[in-house]
C-alpha cells in the first residue's frame, strides 16, 4: 500500500466521515477534551489524523457507524433541524428511533414545502448529492394561485436576475389546472436558496403548495405524509451515481 496516496484529515472531518456526529459536533467534542487519538488527548479539532487512527470519545471507540439512508415525506410546518432555536417542530420528531443515532438532512426543505426528503450518516454520499455538481434533477409539483398561459411558462424557464444572482427552471409545465389555479412541474438541475419561490414571487405569482416529488431517479411515491423508509442499496447506489 503506498501510504503516501492515504488522504490525512483534521479530526473533526475524520469523526464526521465514521457517521458518528456532524463535524461541529466533532469540534465541540475534541475541544472539550473527550477525544483521544492513540491514547493521547487531542484539542485541536484540525490536528491531521490518519482515517483509520484509534480513536476514542469519552474512552468508548469511536469505530465508523453502520451507514445509514433514508427518506420522509415531510409535511409541511416542520422545519429541517435537529434543534430549533425558536421552538418550533423539526422533522426529526417524525424519525423515531431513527433519530436517536447521528444522521442528518441531505439538503434542505423550507418550513413550508413538502415531500421527498434524504437523511444519512455518510458525510460522501451526501455531499455528492448536494453538490453544485451533482446530476441528479430535483423534481417539484408546485400549486399556483393563477392560471397559466404559454408565455408565462416560457418566461418561468427562461428565469430571472434577483439580487445580481442569475435563477433558472430547467424544466416546467403544466399538470393540471382548476377554475382558479394550477400545477405546475418543475425541474430543478441546481440547488439555489429558496429558487422556485423567487421565481414565481419575481411574476406576481402565489404558492399554494410545493412538493419535491423525485431526486434523480428516486421517486416519493406513495410514501405517506410524515412517513419515512430505510431506502435499499440499488436506490443508494443509483443516488451515487446519478
Amino acid at each position: 500500500m503506498n501510504l503516501s496516496r492515504i488522504p490525512i484529515h483534521g479530526l473533526a472531518r475524520v469523526l464526521s466521515k465514521r457517521g458518528l456526529c456532524s463535524r461541529s459536533e466533532a469540534e465541540r467534542l475534541v475541544r472539550a477534551g473527550r477525544v483521544c487519538v492513540d491514547g493521547r488527548v487531542v484539542r485541536d479539532p484540525e490536528a491531521r489524523t490518519p482515517p483509520d487512527a484509534r480513536i476514542a470519545i469519552d474512552e468508548v471507540d469511536a469505530v465508523a457507524a453502520a451507514r445509514r439512508y433514508l427518506m420522509l415525506n415531510k409535511p409541511r410546518g416542520l422545519v429541517t433541524t435537529r434543534r430549533d432555536e425558536r421552538g418550533r417542530d423539526t422533522v426529526y420528531m417524525l424519525l423515531g428511533d431513527a433519530g436517536d443515532d447521528w444522521i442528518a438532512p441531505v439538503g434542505r426543505l423550507d418550513k413550508a414545502s413538502e415531500g421527498l426528503l434524504l437523511f444519512s450518516n455518510d458525510s460522501a454520499w451526501s455531499a455528492a448529492i448536494t453538490s453544485p455538481d451533482s446530476v441528479l434533477d430535483k423534481t417539484y409539483h408546485v400549486q399556483i394561485d393563477r392560471l397559466p398561459d404559454a408565455s408565462l411558462i416560457a418566461a418561468l424557464q427562461a428565469g430571472i436576475v434577483d439580487a445580481g444572482e442569475t435563477l433558472a427552471l430547467k424544466a416546467v409545465r403544466e399538470l393540471r389546472r382548476g377554475e382558479r389555479n394550477a400545477w405546475l412541474e418543475v425541474v430543478l438541475d441546481e440547488g439555489r436558496n429558496r429558487q422556485i419561490r423567487r421565481i414565481l414571487s419575481a411574476f406576481d405569482i402565489a404558492v399554494l403548495r410545493l412538493v419535491r416529488v423525485a431526486i434523480g431517479p428516486l421517486q416519493l411515491g406513495d410514501l405517506a405524509k410524515g412517513a419515512w423508509r430505510d431506502l435499499d442499496a440499488v436506490e443508494v447506489a443509483a443516488l451515487r451515481h446519478g
